[in-house]
């Protein structure tokens, strides 16, 4: 396709708007709505915005080979792929777009497909990743944010941080009334080095735990720091495992890269009951640091998100507000229930998918005896991103008693299964729902059990609630 702009269009948009963003941040700071460092760091990711962007295209392709399809422009308001191609040097900071990849080394290796009449073959679940690619964060969003939320986290952490080192050698009391005092003199105006007011509201009489209170306060990200998003990707992934997999790709080809990495796809205890994967990045260059944001998310999940994000805007316009805090807690709470349908219609996939696989690894077992490993060896790929160790040696032993018990036993197999076969087979099964599943909060919700995927899967995943809500 012809691209219909010249071909400076991407850098010269780009080159203006850096230019509107700079002004932006430098108000801000003679403001004093932020101070110096902060200024420095927003005026660093905000400045060769084109370069930055195309360092975001070059480390998806590092991770995940050229695209399989043309990359599309991408549109916020309808979470979906306008029908317009466009060539890399159309692809600027200003204009999200969204491509599809392969993931190699697949750890699920396409095994899940429904067969139709004749040769016809419909993979269920497959191994391409389609990525959207978002725009640079408006800079009066990021502003909103380190003044903001950001500041307001490292407010409460700084006087968290003093009451806990003063009460480790004070009276609770004295160290109460310093922390308050801080929060106070830190709300006053924007403080990102706040040892010397510390100190100086400590006064005198502490002088035997400044050096500690000094180190423990160095330790506090800044909240320009915590603004990770101003480049940012989402990848959407057709199961966990090959989230995961993707994850620990980037670990071991870029460790010095990752900056830091966070797994809530088991996560039962955040209130808006969001499951995904966050990646961060750093894609800078000569010991500068330019966070890169990844959001890996199953794609079940992410059409249920879709439905959220009104409620999502209400509760972000509101924080900080008072008066809406009753209304906040209501549209969390909406979109915690919006969150807990799509992981219910996620499991609902793989049980299918157990049910699809129980005629299969059986059949496998049977052919590889006497011989090499069978294709099932090693798949899905063990993951370092998992659950405790006991609730796995929990589930283990009592599947044992089970299937001794014969309260899970193989139905029509195509030879006679010894007890060890049978064994093997499930043992199996229950990993690859550990390692595939998301757990879920209502203790009350199963998927249906007529089938011997679905009474093992129920088997599982209670096993799973009952050890978190101990």
């Amino acid at each position: 396709m012809v691209s219909d702009y010249s071909e400076s269009y991407a850098a010269d948009i780009s080159a203006e708007n850096d230019r509107k963003n700079q002004s932006i941040i430098e108000s801000a700071r003679a403001s004093g709505r932020i101070n110096d460092a902060a200024a420095a760091y927003l005026s660093e990711l905000y400045s060769d915005s084109i370069m930055w962007f195309r360092e975001v295209f070059y480390f998806l392709g590092k991770c995940f080979g050229a695209p399989k399809a043309p990359v599309m422009r991408y549109d916020y308001a309808t979470d979906s792929a306008i029908d317009e191609p466009i060539k890399l040097s159309d692809i600027n900071p200003l204009s999200p777009y969204i491509v599809h990849h392969r993931l190699d080394m697949d750890p699920m290796r396409n095994q899940f497909f429904t067969s139709g009449a004749g040769h016809k073959i419909d993979l269920a679940v497959s191994s391409i990743v389609t990525v959207i690619v978002g725009a640079q964060k408006n800079v009066n969003r990021a502003l909103d944010k380190v003044t903001g939320k950001y500041y307001q986290n490292y407010v409460n952490d700084v006087a968290d941080t003093v009451y806990r080192v003063i009460a480790s050698h004070d009276r609770e009391a004295s160290a109460r009334a310093v922390a308050d005092k801080i929060r106070a003199k830190l709300n006053e105006k924007y403080i990102s080095t706040p040892a010397e007011t510390v100190l100086s509201i400590i006064g005198s009489g502490h002088e035997n735990i400044a050096v500690e209170l000094v180190r423990e306060l160095d330790k506090i990200p800044r909240p320009r720091m915590r603004l990770q998003d101003v480049w940012r990707a989402k990848c959407l992934f057709d199961l966990i495992p090959q989230a995961r997999t993707f994850i620990e790709r980037v670990r071991d080809m870029m460790p010095d890269r990752v900056l830091s990495v966070r797994d809530n796809f088991y996560d039962m205890k955040n209130p808006r009951n969001y499951r995904d994967a966050k990646l961060i990045i750093d894609i800078g260059k000569n010991g500068h640091v330019v966070p890169m944001e990844i959001i890996c998310q199953v794609r079940t999940f992410f059409e249920f998100e879709r439905k959220t994000h009104g409620n999502y805007e209400i509760v972000r316009q509101s924080e900080g507000n008072k008066k809406t805090v009753k209304n906040e807690s209501t549209n969390i709470a909406i979109g915690a229930r919006e969150h807990e349908l799509g992981v219910k219609e996620y499991n609902l996939m793989i049980c299918q998918c157990l049910e699809d696989l129980f005629d299969r690894v059986g059949w496998n077992i049977l052919y590889s005896q006497g011989s090499a490993a069978s294709m099932f060896d090693g798949f899905p790929k063990p993951c370092k991103l998992y659950y405790p160790q006991k609730i796995l040696d929990t589930i283990s032993s009592k599947l044992d008693d089970a299937i001794e018990n014969e309260v899970f036993y193989i139905k029509d197999a195509p030879a006679k299964l010894t007890q060890a076969q049978q064994s093997e087979i499930f043992h199996f099964m229950s990993r690859f729902i550990l390692i595939a599943a998301m757990p879920y909060i209502q203790r009350d919700w199963t998927v249906p059990s007529d089938t011997m995927a679905g009474k093992l899967f129920n088997f599982v995943m209670n096993e799973i609630q009952r050890y978190y809500k101990k």
